[in-house]
């Protein structure tokens, strides 16, 4: 017995892949949170971005979520985003997608480069979700902060309170300029 396919459902994720595409989602994003085929994606991603996707692996280690800027970006991000998963009824793409475009309307108002792309959110909410990574609580100043899941809590200092030596030193490499 085939299953009927809504056309209002079929918008529904064209719109969303649509608006992935425009926020520089790899094609496997796109894969895994529409339910399109791989050809029809692929035909979509070529006429919205005008170029053929990306090739290669997406990003896997939790490494890069725990660095010192990348962090600060990353929790940023993560915030917004439970934030929204708890306050809203939007399905979890589009609430990827709301946190994204929030994300980057803050970094974009301190006049900052975006250093999480959208894929590479997509991917910390994954590794969220399998608790490869967790939020704790900064002992000194109470913000939440992207950590590995066996992070002392008691005693977690995060970046912005004790940031390491070097940081801000290059503004030119997309540093930040701490007073």
């Amino acid at each position: 017995m085939a299953t009927s396919r809504s056309v209002l459902g079929d918008s529904q994720q064209i719109g969303r892949a649509v608006s992935l595409i425009g926020l520089g989602a790899r094609l496997q994003v796109l894969e895994s949170e529409t339910e399109l085929s791989y050809e029809r994606l692929l035909r979509l991603y070529k006429e919205v971005a005008g170029k053929s996707p990306s090739k290669g692996q997406l990003p896997f280690s939790t490494d890069w979520f725990l660095t010192w800027q990348p962090n600060i970006h990353a929790s940023l991000f993560q915030n917004i985003h439970t934030y929204l998963s708890k306050t809203s009824d939007l399905e979890p793409v589009d609430v990827l997608i709301k946190a994204y475009q929030l994300y980057t309307e803050q970094i974009s108002s301190c006049d900052i480069e975006p250093q999480l792309s959208i894929t590479r959110a997509w991917r910390l909410v994954r590794f969220m979700e399998n608790n490869m990574l967790t939020m704790t609580r900064c002992s000194r100043c109470g913000g939440h902060f992207v950590t590995e899941p066996y992070e002392n809590a008691k005693h977690f200092i995060c970046g912005l309170c004790v940031p390491p030596a070097r940081a801000g030193k290059g503004a030119a490499a997309g540093g930040i300029h701490l007073q």
